[in-house]
């Protein structure tokens, strides 16, 4: 274990097959996942006659006198998936219920949406549906949120690259290939400048939902999306200037805090403590980095391994490694933009349990608090 503290543990048409596969609306935009938020369709699901348009007027008079065409129910045995997108109105959920041959008329599904409040509460997504029902059916289903088709892919802070890629993979069925593939698209995913074209510490952790037509790049966009907003509402670029580093190195610093502390209120001492050490020239001896220059995740380090020539050896290299050694969450990436005030120049965690760090100005008081960790049988080694 090093002097510094540990790594812590993100169509038309009736189908005429008995039992048809289902069909898929294809996607008017780009992405199919977001982060997880409630998110309702756009407003505007009761003007009938507005969102219709001519196509609504031009059959006003068949529908005053004998009403909007609508199938009697139950319907089909076969199901599609039907796409609700965010921004749909309920003219563009009606003409996708037709195109699937879910409703008979696009006027009758906005009628009774027009009648029920509830039809505000529709969410983007994916629903599965049966065909030739009638329309309040559809919106039915279209209201309960539990009919939406979803995967929820968490992913926590502190992830590097491919563990996050096998978090899609296992929670989403995601292609692993696929997976791959993207992430060394920095153009596809959208990645930020300041990434210099790698993914790693750029794919935000949050939970994301994952819709059954989601693509790979679509997933992976999202990730760094949500990371450039966050970035946004903390003032990443504009607080680094101030600090004298640039957003890479930032979110350098945050990854390196991730990996080393457990607790909140740590966050910001770690912090002041790679600050204090960057300012006094001394090289951080961090072992997470060195860690992830050995492509281990191990909490202590062995001589060997802190001997390896890398950049990402803050053993044998001064200054911070030349990027991210994982995906940093808002907490962190808050603490490297505002470390605590402190003198500290050392850290270490004391207790792998609680996540207690205990930390010291000198080297003489951080050595008593790394032996105290060792007569608690933390098994620190090599700590000079």
């Amino acid at each position: 274990m090093s002097q510094f503290g540990l790594i812590p543990d993100s169509h038309d048409g009736v189908v005429e097959a008995e039992h048809p596969p289902p069909r898929r609306r294809r996607r008017k935009h780009s992405s199919r996942l977001a982060v997880i938020v409630s998110v309702a369709v756009v407003g505007g699901l009761g003007v009938a006659a507005v969102i219709l348009g001519q196509s609504f007027l031009s059959r006003a008079g068949d529908v005053l006198t004998s009403g909007p065409e609508d199938y009697p129910g139950p319907g089909l045995e076969s199901t599609v998936a039907v796409v609700v997108d965010e921004g749909d109105s309920a003219s563009d959920i009606a003409l996708t219920l037709v195109a699937e041959d879910v409703v008979a008329s696009a006027e009758a599904f906005v009628a009774v949406a027009a009648r029920d409040a509830a039809s505000t509460s529709i969410q983007p997504g994916t629903y599965e549906m049966p065909q030739q029902i009638p329309a309040s059916d559809a919106l039915a289903i279209l209201v309960d949120p539990v009919n939406r088709l979803v995967d929820g892919v968490l992913v926590r802070e502190g992830l590097r690259v491919e563990q996050t890629l096998t978090a899609f993979e296992e929670q989403a069925g995601m292609d692993p290939q696929a997976l791959s593939d993207a992430v060394q698209d920095p153009a596809a995913i959208g990645l930020p400048p300041e990434a210099d074209g790698d993914a790693e510490g750029f794919l935000f952790p949050a939970t994301y939902e994952v819709q059954p037509s989601t693509t790979e790049v679509e997933a992976l966009s999202e990730m760094t999306a949500k990371y450039t907003a966050v970035a946004d509402e903390l003032g990443l670029a504009a607080q680094a200037e101030a600090l004298g580093y640039t957003p890479r190195e930032i979110v350098t610093i945050a990854s390196i805090i991730q990996a080393e502390a457990r607790l909140p209120e740590d966050f910001p001492k770690v912090a002041r403590v790679i600050y204090n050490r960057l300012d006094s020239g001394e090289i951080l001896a961090m072992d997470s980095t060195v860690a992830f220059a050995n492509d281990v995740y191990t909490v202590f380090t062995s001589d060997e391994q802190r001997a390896l020539d890398s950049p990402y050896n803050t053993y044998r290299y001064a200054g911070l490694p030349p990027g991210p050694i994982n995906s940093p969450g808002a907490q962190a990436l808050q603490a490297a933009l505002e470390p605590a005030d402190g003198p500290w120049q050392y850290f270490v965690t004391v207790n792998l349990e609680t996540g207690e760090m205990k930390y010291a100005n000198t080297l003489a008081e951080h050595e008593r608090n790394v032996a105290q960790a060792q007569a608690d049988g933390y098994g620190l080694e090599n700590d000079s």
